[in-house]
């Protein structure tokens, strides 16, 4: 806030501590911010070293439930106008073939 550098910022923390009435006389080691920034990092990484087991599972899950539904749609569309026709040729005949049966009564329980 008053523009000042790290550097300075950080002589000026020790002075604080080293000459504050009751600061003064607590260990060096427990105060400040290099001590505090260490200290998080350790809670920190240790959160996450007992956090990251589940966040990987939670990950495969979700990568396999998109793969599974995926593989329930079916194939993607095609891209080209050669590949798409041939799509659309393909669903029109089994639906001629699906109305037909119907209509002749038969039923093909392998396309359902």
């Amino acid at each position: 806030m008053d523009r000042i550098s790290v550097k300075a910022a950080i002589e000026k923390e020790q002075l604080y501590f080293s000459t504050h009435p009751v600061y003064s006389s607590m260990n060096q080691q427990v105060l400040g911010i290099f001590n505090l920034t260490s200290k998080l990092t350790k809670i920190l990484f240790t959160h996450i070293k007992h956090s990251l087991p589940d966040i990987m599972k939670e990950i495969r899950d979700k990568i396999k439930e998109t793969e599974d539904d995926l593989r329930d749609l079916g194939p993607p569309m095609p891209s080209e106008s050669a590949e798409k026709m041939q799509l659309l040729w393909g669903m029109v005949t089994d639906f001629i073939s699906t109305y037909k049966n119907a209509i002749s009564g038969k039923y093909d329980s392998k396309r359902y």
